[in-house]
């Protein structure tokens, strides 16, 4: 049976930790003072592009002559101004996302040197901003063997940024004589630029060889157009373009222990840094409860960054709800200890659910239901084994994308 106070306080830590890293203050804040001599044309991409734009506006207001909102399904939250709002795929790009790229690309054509170009960037703009060089079905596939491979974020960026005729800095050199103000809400560990949504704006530091390491590294399937592709150099040097970093998961991790402690709880961050299959930071965390069972104090382990699912099944579920399912099978029959795990833009792989919950009970309410935790892990189906113990964490999109948050809640 679910502990229901522990999944109270996760509740209560995961709506808390989700308000302190909206962007709006983040993007007002970069805005206040700041004044642009020309005409301010308005690009936002990724999944808080709503939630950016939408702070911009009321920050500018009509000082913006256009926008354009490209964002991932039901993310719109409703018209802003005169800008186009929308939406397309995620994390496999479409058609839509093609579309939008299309509309946010025709509003920076025939600028001069006295405009300027108001870039809003999240997570998630690599699938949704986006002009590829190659066939959409070839860029779909790649996209398919990053997902199912288990690489990590940078080295599919690597690739992705050389197939594209906005990433990887063309973006920026598609805007010129233009200046670009740039303002990025980081959902990469370490913040680096032209990683984020694959760097539209910012000079790449990633070289040709760099990819091919990662082709081989996987054993990735290319066309002789993607090869060709993968050997030209991206933008080493862009002059037109000033960027703002806000927003990032030491912010998440600080909430959800500033939180952690108003509940009682002694918080220790482990890492803002987290970078591993999913599975194994489930096991590990759980196993970071066992250790510490017969203490006396309330303890709240944190973990931050983003795991990484290697697909062996055909289930469904993300690396949030895979990451709590196998904690389950450590924290079995552990009283008063509970692992969760979310993803800060309210979204988890192809899911509605942004993460998922499991604490000494989930893995006995799978065995009654004759659901056996090993298979399901197997399966990559976590959402399902989580729906019938009631571990599904349901947030709806956030606004906001600053990579994933791992607590290990420990009541004493």
């Amino acid at each position: 049976m679910m502990n229901q106070d522990l999944r109270t306080h996760a509740d209560a830590i995961i709506r808390s930790s989700l308000r302190a890293v909206l962007p709006d203050e983040a993007v007002k804040r970069a805005l206040s003072g700041r004044t642009f001599p020309g005409r301010v044309v308005l690009v936002a991409a990724g999944k808080a592009a709503w939630q950016m734009a939408r702070a911009a506006y009321d920050c500018l207001g009509p000082r913006i002559d256009a926008g354009a909102v490209v964002t991932k399904y039901g993310h719109v939250k409703g018209p802003i101004g005169n800008f186009l709002c929308c939406e397309g795929g995620h994390p496999v790009p479409d058609e839509n996302s093609f579309a939008g790229t299309e509309k946010a690309l025709s509003l920076v054509r025939d600028l001069t040197k006295q405009d300027t170009v108001l870039f809003l960037l999240s997570g998630g703009g690599s699938a949704l901003f986006e002009k590829p060089l190659v066939p959409g079905a070839v860029l779909q596939d790649l996209t398919d063997q990053f997902l199912a491979c288990g690489a990590d974020i940078v080295e599919i960026n690597t690739i992705r940024k050389r197939l594209s005729a906005v990433k990887g800095g063309r973006f920026a050199q598609l805007c010129a004589p233009a200046q670009v103000f740039s303002i990025v809400l980081s959902d990469i560990l370490g913040d680096p630029l032209d990683m984020i949504a694959s760097g539209p704006a910012a000079q790449d530091s990633s070289t040709c060889a760099q990819a091919w390491a990662v082709v081989r590294k996987y054993h990735l399937r290319l066309t002789p157009e993607t090869e060709a592709l993968l050997r030209q150099e991206t933008p080493r040097a862009l002059d037109n373009v000033t960027a703002c970093v806000t927003g990032s998961v030491r912010q998440l991790c600080a909430a959800a222990a500033e939180q952690c402690r108003a509940l009682g709880y002694e918080p220790i961050l482990l890492t803002d840094r987290l970078c591993c299959e999913a599975r194994e930071a489930g096991s590990f965390l759980a196993s970071i409860l066992r250790t510490h069972a017969d203490s006396n104090r309330s303890l709240a382990f944190l973990a931050g960054g983003e795991t990484v699912v290697h697909l062996t099944g055909s289930g469904l579920g993300g690396r949030n709800q895979e990451l709590a399912l196998a904690a389950a099978a450590g924290l079995d029959g552990l009283a008063g200890a509970a692992v969760f795990s979310v993803g800060s833009d309210g979204t988890d792989g192809p899911t509605d659910a942004a993460g998922g919950y499991a604490d000494g009970g989930t893995a006995a309410a799978l065995r009654e239901q004759g659901i056996q935790l090993d298979h399901v892990l197997r399966s990559n189906d976590a959402y399902h084994a989580l729906e019938k113990t009631g571990g599904l964490i349901i947030t709806g999109p956030t606004g906001t994308n600053v990579n994933d948050v791992a607590v290990a809640l420990l009541q004493r």
